[in-house]
């Protein structure tokens, strides 16, 4: 039995074994569920506190009650998907198994969706907790944003799941000697991302820049919602718009790349 399916013959058996497989991997190591858990809560601790002393000390942040801890959630649902898929793919680099499942009948985009579908396990795994702790501490409930938080999460995670694609490629490629661009990607777009503050305060020329990222458009969604009080889905199409380009991008160099590792022996040589 293959296990193929009718869309463009993947196998759900194959997609559903690598998720399996990490799925092992994440509950038989109690350091790693508390890793995914440790780091949303103390964040949200940590702004839910600034927070909590902006709104007693500055009028304009009572009237927009939240702000900074949507910032953060939404922030670390970007950073965890991201994360999550290049974890997952970097356990494979770790193990030095990429060669052999590679040369196995699993295909290079059932391999992708595994990994998209895992960073969604593990992404909940560590938010949830953190929107747990933000309603009954902090007072602040992510879902009164309506339907519009759907469009916000959205596009952060195939934001996400882009730069993972991309980031793994380039790890795949040149070996575990580039892993530290899977820790430091997203920390290098945080501050053109305007996840704190709004894109008027940026220089007129990083503006440009950081309106040709997706998670710009999102963080300024979220900013009026909660001020104004405005849903504009303007910017979540455009959002949306940059991140269909984006994602098919990443994909197409993540395979450039891929076979690159295979013509210059790569993937069997995954070290330093």
């Amino acid at each position: 039995m293959s296990g193929a399916t009718p869309v463009l013959g993947l196998s759900a058996q194959r997609i559903g074994a690598m998720i399996l497989r990490y799925w092992y991997l994440l509950i038989s190591s109690w350091p790693r569920l508390l890793e995914l858990v440790y780091w949303p809560v103390l964040q949200v601790i940590t702004w839910g506190f600034l927070q909590l002393y902006i709104v007693q000390n500055a009028g304009f942040f009572a009237q927009a009650g939240g702000i900074l801890i949507g910032a953060v959630i939404l922030w670390d649902i970007l950073f965890r998907g991201q994360l999550g898929f290049s974890i997952s793919f970097l356990e494979e680099m770790w193990a030095r198994n990429m060669g052999n499942l590679m040369m196995s009948p699993l295909k290079p985009i059932e391999f992708l969706i595994a990994l998209m579908l895992m960073s969604l396990i593990r992404l909940a795994i560590g938010v949830v907790p953190m929107l747990v702790l933000a309603t009954y501490a902090f007072d602040f409930n992510l879902f009164s944003m309506g339907l519009p938080l759907v469009a916000f999460f959205c596009n952060l995670i195939f934001t996400g799941w882009s730069l993972g694609i991309f980031v793994s490629g380039l790890v795949l490629r040149n070996g575990l000697g580039a892993e530290s661009i899977v820790w430091s990607v997203m920390f290098g777009l945080m501050p053109l991302a305007c996840v704190y503050y709004p894109v008027s305060v940026l220089p007129q020329w990083l503006q440009w820049i950081a309106w040709m990222l997706p998670p710009t458009y999102v963080f300024e969604g979220m900013r009026a919602l909660l001020i104004e009080h405005v849903f504009r889905p303007e910017l979540m199409i455009a959002a949306a718009s940059i991140n269909l380009a984006l994602f098919a991008g990443s994909f197409a160099a993540f395979i450039w790349l891929l076979n690159s590792a295979r013509r210059n022996g790569s993937l069997l040589q995954a070290g330093e």
